[in-house]
Order: structure tokens, then sequence, then C-alpha cells
């Protein structure tokens, strides 16, 4: 049995409080007055920096080109000059604004997708009452205790940002913009938090009662715990296509009220799992290693690195699919969403993408090397860093526009969520014995070889 030492509470609870302060650090540094991002602007012009240069150069030009016309001309010119840099400032500054929020978001909505796809994936191992994985059900059980509290946590960041993260929270915006007017019935802040509570509301009692029966199964007699667990498993699966793809439109897709696809759904979906599949192999390699999971073997390893290798596919199709039908179509409201990544984000944007489909691929591509606990953990964390960088391609780009990097207000966010998740996730597994021996099938997951 697991024991959650004194040493990795500590730990833990020192990652939460560093990523604390390091995020009202970066939340007090970004509350810049318009004064002060002028200055800033000005010196991104002097020194070239940001798209901010061309913007200058514009005005410049403009001027020079006035030189001489008409004195009052020439004023009003200026006139305009200076109000239209008021409002660039203007902007800028809300994007200065946005960027901890964002951060936070990203971070938050990472680390709730790893246990939500876990959730799922069990649910799959229950309802297709497969043998080989039963011996990595307290592990999986053990990541989703953070489900709820975590994705409360992100429910709660997209309330206090509001406008900060969806520009459609923003009565201003809504009004002189017709396209989110139309939408208002589904994009509407009360509409948005209640459908946020059920769809949590069903994972976690689908989690609470498939943990349940599968702790009291451990205890039975009979197979009953386990034929109820196999049946809310089925019935969860068809709660969880609906609401995780209705999720993914209202967290993410929402940040951008203008664009829509009708693969997002399951794009989100190919992240989240190959995500959470990855969390349970390097869990699972970390116990193993312990001593506390000798009855897991190569076959369980290279049936989890199947996975991360299976999904990682899957992923990279869906982003093709998605990306080529979108391009092909050409049609403006569409387009406008891989224009601004590609623009503004061409690094992260092609990174993010070879992260997460060429390196697990190469790496995953040999059965030997699936069964080879080091190839496994360096695949993992490219495949973990890589959605990270997914979720920050989908988040940043609406909210921060061109203010976008990596520094104090990401890395704390990722340190807040990192410790609470370990705490919550080691916590559980401390909880009960690390063998779901009651299974039905747990013989013959303890015996799985080929």
């Amino acid at each position: 049995m697991y024991t959650l030492s004194n040493r990795f509470k500590i730990f833990s609870l020192s990652l939460i409080i560093l990523g604390s302060l390091g995020w009202f650090y970066s939340y007090s540094k970004s509350h810049l007055t318009i004064e002060e991002v002028k200055t800033l602007l000005a010196e991104e012009s002097h020194h070239g920096s940001h798209s901010d240069h061309t913007h200058s150069m514009d005005h410049q030009n403009e001027i020079h080109h006035n030189e001489g016309v008409y004195e009052d001309e020439k004023h009003e010119n200026d006139d305009e000059a200076h109000s239209h840099e008021d409002e660039h400032a203007e902007h800028v500054l809300h994007q200065i604004h946005n960027r901890p929020y964002a951060a936070l978001y990203v971070a938050a909505f990472f680390f709730m997708m790893i246990s939500l796809g876990v959730l799922a994936f069990y649910a799959i191992q229950y309802a297709s009452q497969a043998g080989w994985s039963p011996v990595l059900f307290r592990v999986m059980e053990a990541i989703t205790y953070y489900l709820l509290p975590g994705a409360l946590m992100v429910l709660l960041i997209a309330i206090i940002g509001d406008k900060h993260i969806f520009i459609w929270m923003d009565p201003e915006v809504v009004a002189h913009d017709k396209i989110i007017q139309a939408k208002e019935s589904w994009l509407n802040k009360n509409a948005f938090i209640l459908r946020g509570l059920i769809y949590i509301g069903g994972w976690s009692l689908y989690r609470y009662f498939s943990r349940k029966f599968s702790l009291a199964q451990d205890k039975a007699n009979d197979n009953k715990n386990f034929k109820k667990n196999f049946q809310i498993s089925a019935g969860f699966l068809v709660f969880f296509m609906y609401t995780e793809s209705m999720m993914s439109w209202d967290w993410i897709m929402s940040v951008d009220p203008h664009w829509f696809s009708t693969l997002f759904g399951w794009y989100v979906f190919a992240s989240m799992v190959v995500s959470g599949i990855t969390v349970i192999a390097l869990i699972t390699i970390y116990l193993n290693s312990k001593g506390l999971m000798k009855y897991v073997n190569d076959s369980h390893l290279h049936d989890l690195a199947k996975f991360m290798f299976g999904f990682s596919v899957f992923w990279a199709y869906l982003w093709f699919s998605q990306f080529m039908l979108i391009w092909y179509a050409n049609i403006p409201e569409e387009v406008t969403y891989f224009v601004t990544r590609i623009e503004m984000y061409p690094i992260p944007f092609f990174t993010m993408f070879c992260l997460n489909f060429i390196f697990p691929f190469l790496v995953l591509m040999n059965s030997d090397y699936k069964r080879i606990p080091i190839f496994i953990i360096m695949a993992g964390v490219i495949i973990l860093v890589g959605h990270y960088m997914d979720v920050y391609m989908m988040i940043m780009p609406a909210t921060v526009i061109d203010r976008y990097g990596f520094g104090i207000a990401e890395f704390s966010s990722i340190l807040i969520f990192l410790g609470l998740f370990l705490l919550l996730v080691f916590y559980a597994l401390s909880k009960e014995e690390l063998l779901a021996k009651g299974n039905p099938m747990i013989k013959e997951s303890e015996n799985f070889h080929y």
C-alpha cells in the first residue's frame, strides 16, 4: 500500500505556494497604466519588436506624407494619428491585463483535462470488460479524484476572469458585435455556469459510484458490483460524448466566439485522452519502481504505450483534418483561427505539432521501445509538454493576441496546479490498496503477457 510521506506533502504544498506568489506578482505587474503602455510601445517601436514597429512606422509615414499640406489639415491628421495610437494602446493594455488570467486558465484546464481523459478511459475499460487493465484501476481512480476540484476551479476562473478570457462576457463588446448577439441564447453567463455545473455534476457522480462499486467489489462474494460498474460505465460514456463536446465549445472554442469547427469536440477529446493515458503510464512506472506494483509487467506498459502512440496519431489526424478542410474551403470566419496562429505564433504552433505527433510517432513506433520505461517516460514528458502547448495555442491567441510569451505568469500557473494535482492524486492513492483484488478479471490482468 502506498503511503503519502510528509516530504511529498511539503513538496506539493511548496509548488502551490511558490506558484501562487509568482502568479500574484505577474498579476500586479500586468496592471499598467495607459501612459506606461504608450511608453512600452514607443520602446518596442524603437527596438523594432512586435508588430507595433510596423504600426509605428505606418504613423511616421503618414505624418511625413502630410508634411507640406495646409496647417489645419496637418493638425487634423495629427489628431487622428494620436487618437488611433490611443486606441491601439488601450487594446494592448487589455491584452496585458488578460495574460495572467489566461495563463491560469490554460494550466487549470490542462490538469483538469488529464483527469477527465482518464475518467473516460476508465469507463471504456469497464464498458468493454477489458482483461488487461484491472491492475491499473486504482491508479486511474486516483487520477480522477482530481476531477471535481479541478473542474470547479476551471469554472471559477472562467467566471472570475470573465471578459479577460471570454470577450462575449463583456457587454460593451456584445453591444457592437452582431455575430455574438446572434449566439446570446447560448453564450450568456448564466447558461454557461448552469451547463458547467451539469457537466461537472454528471462526471463526478459517475466517478463517485464507479469508485464505490470498485471498492465494494473487493469485499464482495459475487460480481454484482462489477456488473453495476459495467452498466453505469456504458451509460456514462453516452453522457460523456455529449457533455465533452459541449464543454469544449463552452470552455475552449467560445474564447474565439466568431469561429467554429464541427471537429473541435473530437480534437479536444483526443488531446485529453492521450494526456490522461500518459499520466497513467508515468505514475504506474513510478509506483512500480518503488516495488508497489510488482504485478505490472512490460506487457501492461506496452499496451499503455500503444494507446499513447495510437491516440497521438488520432490527434494528428484530427488536427490535419480540421486544418485541411478549413484551409481548402477558405471561408473567412473559419480561416481566421489558423491565420492568427500561423502568423503570430508560428514557432509554438508548429513546435506543438512536432511534439504531439512526430516525436512520439518516431519513439513509440518501435514495439520494443514500448516495453522500456525510460522511452515511455521520455515520450510521455514530450507528449504532456506538447498538449500543454496545444491548450496554450487554443486560448492565448484569442485573449492576449501578440502579447504572448512563457514567463512568470505561465510558469507559476503550472506550479499551482501541478502541486495540487500531485497532492490530490497521491493522497487518493494512499487511501486504498493498489490492487483491485475483487475484480473478476484481476487474475487475467495479473497474468497478462504476449
